[in-house]
């Protein structure tokens, strides 16, 4: 009987752990529009859908911005993603709501909402019997293993098709220019740069510098000799990227 108890508490405490995670979050690329996720359904850019490693399919799940606390409400219907320290991904429409699209990987919290039951699966064995879902989340068949496994490699391949040229050149700088953002791990450091060249057909500095300890890669846009340039190239973007400011690299340390 206490065996029966243990698991009991054990799947419990369980559920009550995959009610909340926080991680990061990224968001499907064009290239998925219109592909069949895992569960069967087509993916649409438009709908607020997303992928997630082990929560049933149908889950309602709150998902949280922590850089800015925009919110998005997402329903289940893929698995993945399947790059380690990511927990979800999201459709573009939802990525745009949380304003996470230039940031490609961004801190989130997701919370399942109530009243519904979650699919966990777990690498242990245990010998409590499987509990029913609600019909609005079902569990994990055979063929959702084949499609999961199916759209992992599809990420997977579509991960390695990137291409960068890249030419470095280590400079001293003497020039104003805009700083964009900042990032302490490089997973989306070089599409932002190509998205930004692209943009605005401007150069791009990256700096790396160590703040309290750790390594930091901040993006800065344009090389200007005056800061009155430097700003009127900043006006242009301030609805886009309302939190950037100009850098001035003409004072020498």
């Amino acid at each position: 009987m206490k065996f029966y108890v243990f698991c009991f508490l054990f799947w419990l405490s369980s559920i009550a752990f995959a009610q909340t995670q926080t991680g990061k979050a990224s968001f499907y690329a064009d290239k998925f529009e219109g592909k069949q996720t895992a569960s069967g359904e087509i993916y649409k850019h438009n709908l607020p859908t997303a992928a997630h490693r082990k929560l049933a399919f149908g889950s309602k799940v709150k998902v949280t911005n922590l850089q800015n606390y925009k919110t998005a409400m997402v329903t289940i219907n893929d698995r993945g993603p399947f790059i380690r320290g990511r927990i979800i991904d999201l459709s573009r429409s939802v990525a745009q709501t949380l304003d996470i699209l230039d940031n490609g990987v961004t801190e989130v919290k997701i919370e399942v909402l109530k009243n519904q039951d979650v699919n966990v699966t777990s690498a242990s064995t245990s010998t409590s019997p499987s509990t029913p879902q609600t019909p609005i989340a079902k569990p994990t068949t055979n063929k959702d293993k084949t499609n999961n496994n199916s759209q992992m490699q599809s990420i997977e391949t579509f991960e390695e098709k990137e291409f960068y040229e890249i030419n470095i050149d280590e400079i001293t700088p003497d020039f104003f220019g805009v700083q964009i953002a900042s990032f302490q791990d490089t997973d989306n450091l070089l599409r932002m740069v190509n998205r930004l060249k692209v943009n605005y057909n401007s150069k791009v500095l990256v700096q790396v510098k160590t703040v309290s300890g750790s390594r930091v890669y901040t993006l800065i846009l344009g090389q200007y000799k005056s800061r009155k340039a430097a700003e009127n190239f900043q006006s242009r973007m301030l609805n886009k990227y309302p939190d950037s400011f100009i850098v001035d690299m003409t004072i020498k340390d």
